[in-house]
């Protein structure tokens, strides 16, 4: 039996990136009754982004306004996507959503206009992996078998 070996690379980095998404929601698991942490974060990011940047604009308008939802979103959003990506459930949906949450993150935090966007472990590669995920299409692991026509008769 051969391996398929682009199967099993998207499988394991299906699973690493679960997982860490899974911790990452962990660890946020205090927002739930805690929104100040969150707003503390977003008041920091709005001291050290420039004034009148699209990070400014975006936690102006967006980040802080919805704080004390998104508190409870983004543990959430992270914990589901984590164990989704885990159990290799509807993968192309959770790592989309997974992509816009971290995205969200890199935007907010003025990390994705710096050049430390490109070497950070939390912007490129977690940007990267969950865009691949995307795009690659059915779960790996789970992928559908081609259609084949029923042989000709006659």
């Amino acid at each position: 039996m051969a391996v398929d070996r682009s199967r099993l690379g998207l499988t394991v980095l299906r699973i690493c990136i679960g997982v860490f998404f899974l911790f990452e929601g962990l660890g946020k698991i205090r927002w739930f009754t805690d929104s100040s942490i969150l707003r503390g974060m977003f008041a920091e990011w709005s001291r050290s982004v420039a004034s009148g940047s699209v990070a400014q604009m975006y936690l102006d308008r967006i980040a802080v306004p919805g704080a004390a939802i998104f508190a409870r979103l983004v543990p959430l959003g992270e914990i589901t996507c984590g164990l989704a990506l885990i159990a290799g459930f509807m993968t192309p949906v959770f790592a989309f959503v997974a992509f816009f949450m971290a995205l969200n993150f890199q935007i907010a935090s003025g990390a994705a206009f710096k050049y430390s966007f490109l070497t950070s472990g939390y912007g490129l590669p977690v940007l990267g992996s969950t865009l691949a995920l995307t795009l690659a299409g059915a779960s790996p692991g789970r992928a559908k078998k081609p259609f084949k026509a029923p042989p000709r008769t006659g």
